[in-house]
């Protein structure tokens, strides 16, 4: 199938970026294909909103019917010293990143959902259910644009009676917009040698469960952070999230910075444990657990933002690390990548050009307000790591609030996260509490909340370079970390009647979320696509 424009993934950035070419030039013919059963399936954000980038593409939004309808009413930060204790941290002291006046919460799955309508409204085509599983190349190795996955193959690689050959997208520009840790975008970030010069990308784990308040805990629009205990305790990094939504709901989350050195520290564990602090106890006491998701979050920032154009297409969004850790927020930035994108190639065709390198897009990207705002916080996430949440965040005071992030350097942050891990036996085993099944609970019945779903009968989506390396090198140094940093069981070391172990995957649990690609410390786990429609299927994430 021949279209002007192929975009991979139907998240914000690729919605805005379809929307915004149509808006341009309704003769540019445009297809975004989505992994999931539809879009916004696979959508997961904590998520506070800035309507900057939205503002721009559809400035009648609010008539329209955009899912954007809580604005914030106020902003609680934490310290949290130990599991009993919390300080509150005075507006004045806190950077004003994370000021959230004039944002809305949403959830962006359904912000994605609206999106869509717009699109389709402006002529996209828009096809959920077929996951891009290869990019296709012309003869002068150029991106020519995508294969989809096969559907009805068996584990073992025979067709099956329902088996439908995948197919071919070919555009004239491809644009992906995967989200982190896009599996084609990794290896496009490769073939053309993207991150050369960069820094190695950071990652986040972030968990996140809906719930159901009684309605004297509820506070429709307040905002609560946290930073500190539980992840201080076992010397790793990263912070909560607490927003009330409407009609008594509350979303909580936990976002574990992957560059974390213990091997037996589980962020899915760390989050039960968050959820009992009185700080955060308070407000979900009493309630009931709707939905549960997990999903990896790029945040390297603009020291480690690959080169984002290439000959045939770009990548955009989280995809290409677009994310604002300092105001732990990205959909307005991932949008706005997508945008300057299509004003890009709109040109670019207009002038009848095909599968070139579109370079200007590497300076109007530079002009754009995205950039520049990336570019003034750089330091957030380099001076977390380096000092740790507390001290990080005053440098980020004095950074952001009194210099406006004009300081005349660049904080470095050079080590990958998977190479952090450091072996076991600098460890003792972190002994977690059972869960009560009232605030804290375990994976199993966790992963049953996101409505996840595969074809068990398929070839495994969880790929080992080397099948032997798990037992034979990764549970005598590292005590095997997958059983752990998974966030959905997909991961267990099982023991056979001989006494031999055995590394078990169990890909139908697996939420799509990456942490497995990103943090194996061998690098032996690649994620690939399973067949289309398959992972968890998020009502409102």
């Amino acid at each position: 199938m021949e279209y002007d424009v192929v975009i991979v993934g139907a998240g914000p950035s690729g919605l805005a970026a379809a929307c915004r070419i149509r808006q341009l030039n309704e003769e540019i013919s445009v297809c975004v294909v989505e992994k999931g059963s539809e879009v916004g399936a696979h959508i997961l954000s904590g998520a506070v909103f800035e309507p900057k980038a939205l503002n721009e593409l559809f400035p009648d939004w609010k008539e329209k019917g955009a899912p954007v309808n809580v604005s914030v009413t106020g902003d609680d930060i934490y310290v949290l010293k130990n599991e009993e204790k919390g300080q509150k941290v005075p507006n004045f002291f806190v950077p004003k990143t994370m000021h959230n006046e004039g944002n809305y919460i949403i959830s962006l799955g359904n912000l994605c959902r609206w999106l869509a309508e717009q699109a389709e409204a402006l002529g996209v085509e828009i096809y959920p259910c077929f996951a891009a599983s290869e990019v296709l190349y012309n003869e002068d190795g150029s991106v020519k644009g995508i294969a989809t996955g096969d559907m009805g193959v068996g584990m073992n690689g025979e067709q099956k009676d329902s088996y439908m050959p995948g197919m071919e997208l070919h555009g004239k520009y491809t644009l992906f917009g995967e989200g982190c840790r896009g599996h084609l975008g990794k290896q496009l970030i490769e073939k053309f040698n993207l991150n050369e010069g960069k820094e190695p990308q950071h990652y986040g784990l972030g968990i996140k469960e809906i719930w159901k308040v009684p309605a004297e805990q509820h506070q429709e629009g307040l905002v609560v952070h946290t930073a500190g205990w539980p992840l201080a305790e076992n010397g790793a990094a990263g912070g909560s999230f607490l927003y009330h939504i409407e009609d008594n709901q509350v979303v909580c989350g936990l976002i574990t910075d992957l560059s974390y050195d213990n091997p037996y520290l589980s962020p899915f564990d760390e989050f039960q444990r968050y959820k009992h602090h009185p700080v955060i106890k308070q407000y979900l006491e009493g309630g009931e657990r709707l939905v549960y998701g997990a999903r990896a979050i790029t945040k390297g920032g603009i020291q480690s933002q690959p080169k984002m154009h290439f000959p045939g297409g770009m990548l955009i969004g989280d995809d290409a690390g677009t994310l604002n850790f300092a105001k732990i927020k990205g959909s307005h930035t991932a949008m706005k990548s997508g945008m300057v994108a299509a004003e890009c190639i709109a040109e670019a065709i207009k002038a009848e050009r095909a599968n070139d390198d579109v370079t200007e897009f590497g300076e109007a990207y530079k002009n754009s307000w995205a950039y520049k705002e990336l570019w003034a916080q750089r330091n957030f996430g380099p001076a977390q790591h380096k000092w740790g949440n507390i001290i990080g965040s005053a440098y980020a005071f004095i950074d952001i609030n009194i210099f406006n992030g004009n300081l005349p350097w660049t904080l470095s942050d050079p080590v990958a996260d998977h190479a952090q891990m450091k072996p076991a036996s600098d460890f003792s085993p972190i002994t977690y509490p059972k869960p009560d099944g009232k605030l804290s609970f375990d994976k199993l019945t966790s992963v049953f909340l996101s409505n996840t779903n595969h074809e068990e009968d398929q070839p495994c989506h969880l790929t080992l370079k080397d099948k032997d390396v798990p037992i034979n090198f990764n549970l005598p140094t590292y005590a095997e970390p997958a059983q752990r940093y998974c966030p959905a069981g997909v991961y267990e070391v099982m023991e056979e009647d001989n006494g031999d172990k055995r590394f078990q995957i169990n890909a139908q649990n697996c939420v799509h979320c990456k942490t497995c690609d990103i943090k194996d410390p061998t690098q032996n786990i690649v994620w690939v696509v399973p067949e289309g429609a398959g992972g968890p299927n998020y009502p409102n994430m």
